[in-house]
């Protein structure tokens, strides 16, 4: 029988030299001598006043290192970051063996908000020190992640109002029951506390509901329409994605095409991500040249958007939803996808997977002449006054049939939806002549060419790898903190082992 040499893995005592754990060319490396010789932590330094009387405070630039450490090996939760600087020999060399506690962990962390953008400028010159910001194209995209809130808890004011109603109804629910049981003869003495505590529990929750309501204002948009609500997180929002409805925030990052260094980060409480393109583009006037492209998808497009890149002469390339329709090479776009499942098609052989819908005329229906009248589907003439009014790109064209022809028609059913309209109305909308002054007609153009395409097709290249390092490697699966605040101080400590990275793998390789 062969013989090995012995595997031991009892307790000992080794000899372990605290500075030798830190190697050149490695994460820790490059960390511990930016923290120490690079940045300027004097805001970090004035929150402290216990040099004469007070006990001794955790210096923050261990803190720092700490934290940024943990974020970088996927560690999030701050009683997982103080078991692995009792136990993981790299956090107890970083940290000088000082073994703060997870309460004081999540306390620097959540008061860093207001030093969190300095030290993140602070970084990208470095960044920019080394060479590693090209200035070429900047490339700004989000990525949608939870929060620490429940989806559950959203809602308009009238919806919350409406859950407080039901969570009462619940508990009283419960209540009736039991008082049956025990009329009955059935007493379930050992339930009588589980269902107490679901009582108050159902209680509480409806209680902090209607406080809710009652101390907060309606989320509105811009156009004044009310927006949910959310009673454990009011900052974020619900959110639709590939994969279902989440409750969080969309984390924006702008990011360099030479060596995808994150020039600028924000988060953002909505589902839409067209407001957050100028405060990123601004976001980056520290680093960003003149002739700097700026580069977006259709989600950051509208006509405010490219009015203002226009006045303020900054290149740029911004999608809109229309883009890869009239791009030919998304012409079989539709034959590569995935299809769906068998069994769930419940289409009868040979029949059409977009039928016609049946039911109301719709404007297709009609033939329009160009003598300002069009003809309906039994034959009436509908007439227009020739007014013209504009809709976005397109002209809209009014016609009106004759109040008698629609009261006797035999179609009548089919063309008008209100039953007590007198008449059909149609619209007829033409695209407008493109305006070659127009900021719109001339991005469209400058995408649509050759080099805007070939230029536009780097964006993917350059930001999602990135997302991917930070969701995958690094395990930002969600925000473990609450409020706007918060949240953007752990995506920018996020960012900042990005680009952190990126100076340890330039080290490494000079």
């Amino acid at each position: 029988m062969p013989r090995y040499k012995l595997v031991d893995r009892s307790p000992r005592f080794l000899p372990v030299v605290l500075a030798e754990q830190i190697q050149p060319g490695t994460f820790e490396f490059a960390l511990d001598h930016l923290v120490d010789h690079e940045l300027d932590l004097s805001a970090l330094d004035a929150k402290f006043s216990n040099d004469e009387v007070g006990a001794s405070a955790y210096d923050p630039r261990v803190m720092l290192k700490i934290v940024l450490l943990a974020y970088s090996r996927g560690l999030v939760s701050s009683r997982s970051i103080e078991h692995a600087c009792l136990h993981h020999v790299q956090f107890i060399a970083i940290s000088g063996d000082s073994q703060p506690s997870y309460t004081h962990i999540a306390k620097f962390v959540r008061e860093l908000k207001g030093q969190i953008q300095p030290l993140f400028t602070q970084v990208l010159l470095t960044c920019d020190r080394m060479g590693l910001i090209g200035r070429q194209m900047f490339a700004i995209d989000g990525v949608k992640l939870p929060s620490n809130a429940s989806k559950e808890r959203s809602g308009t004011h009238e919806e919350l109002k409406h859950r407080a109603e039901r969570l009462d109804k619940a508990a009283d629910k419960i209540l009736e029951l039991h008082q049956a049981q025990d009329a009955g003869g059935d007493s379930a003495q050992t339930l009588d506390a589980k269902r107490q505590a679901r009582v108050d529990e159902l209680r509480r929750e409806a209680q902090a509901t209607r406080d809710f309501v009652a101390r907060n204002e309606p989320r509105r948009n811009d156009r004044g329409q009310e927006l949910k609500s959310n009673v454990t997180d009011p900052d974020s929002a619900k959110m639709a994605t590939g994969k279902g409805v989440l409750q969080g925030y969309a984390a924006q990052a702008a990011v360099d095409s030479e060596n995808q260094i994150i020039v600028a980060a924000e988060v953002t409480g909505s589902g839409s991500e067209q407001h957050m393109l100028l405060p990123m583009i601004e976001a980056t006037a520290a680093v960003r040249a003149p002739d700097t492209l700026i580069t977006a998808d259709a989600g950051y497009h509208s006509n405010d958007n490219v009015q203002a890149l226009c006045e303020a002469a900054i290149p740029a390339l911004v999608a809109d939803n229309a883009m890869r329709q009239r791009d030919e090479r998304f012409a079989e776009q539709a034959k590569h996808k995935a299809k769906g499942e068998v069994l769930a098609d419940k289409r009868a052989r040979g029949e059409s997977p977009n039928p016609k819908v049946k039911g109301f005329f719709g404007t297709r229906d009609f033939v329009f002449h160009g003598d300002n009248t069009c003809t309906c589907p039994a034959g009436c003439t509908l007439r227009s006054s020739g007014a013209l009014y504009k809709v976005g790109l397109y002209l809209r064209q009014d016609f009106k049939a004759g109040a008698s022809d629609c009261t006797r028609c035999a179609q009548r059913a089919q063309c008008i939806r209100k039953p007590d309209a007198t008449r059909r109305t149609v619209a007829l909308h033409t695209r407008m002549p493109d305006d070659p002054q127009d900021p719109l007609h001339r991005m469209r153009q400058a995408i649509d060419s050759p080099r805007g395409r070939r230029l536009y097709s780097q964006r993917i290249a350059t930001v999602e790898p990135v997302f991917a390092n930070l969701r995958h490697n690094k395990r930002l699966s969600r925000f473990t903190l609450r409020g706007k605040d918060k949240v953007g101080t752990q995506w920018r400590l996020f960012c900042l082992v990005h680009n952190i990275e990126k100076i340890a793998n330039r080290g490494e390789r000079s």
